[in-house]
């Protein structure tokens, strides 16, 4: 099985951005997480980030036809990106939405999210602990009842 997980803007920023938000792990922790965790499934963890929203469509696109499943953080375009929905109903990849944070105990503008109606899931609030969790529940959800 083949995962990608997907980050987007600002991501590459974490360790340093609003510590008190995101917490200190770096996005290079995060992958390397990821990854180890990963293996633990069974799976094999590819991970890409962009700030650009088309960038992001791009690595959806490309991940039609070689991954099973998607992991994405796809940060405040989460809130906005018509794009990255069409994007996901498009693909048929089942993904699962995260945010490190709870955005439902931050601005309204937070609350609303464009992705999660075409998700599988969303898992938020639990930091970078959450990549793990959305990795066990991907995995559940594409193997769960066969295993």
């Amino acid at each position: 099985m083949n995962i990608l997980v997907l980050n987007g803007p600002n991501l590459n920023l974490l360790g340093t951005r609003e510590p008190e938000v995101y917490g200190h792990h770096t996005l290079a922790d995060i992958e390397a997480a990821c990854i180890a965790h990963g293996k633990t499934l069974g799976v094999t963890v590819s991970c890409a980030q962009s700030n650009v929203e088309g960038v992001l469509v791009d690595h959806l696109h490309a991940a039609r036809g070689s991954m099973d499943g998607v992991v994405l953080n796809a940060g405040a375009y989460t809130h906005t990106s018509i794009a990255l929905r069409d994007a996901i109903s498009a693909t048929r990849l089942p993904v699962v939405e995260l945010h490190l944070s709870n955005t439902h105990a931050r601005e309204e503008f937070r609350h609303v999210s464009m992705i999660a109606p075409v998700c599988v899931g969303v898992i938020l609030g639990f930091g970078a602990a959450g990549y793990q969790l959305a990795l066990t529940a991907l995995h559940w959800h594409l193997y769960g009842s066969r295993s």
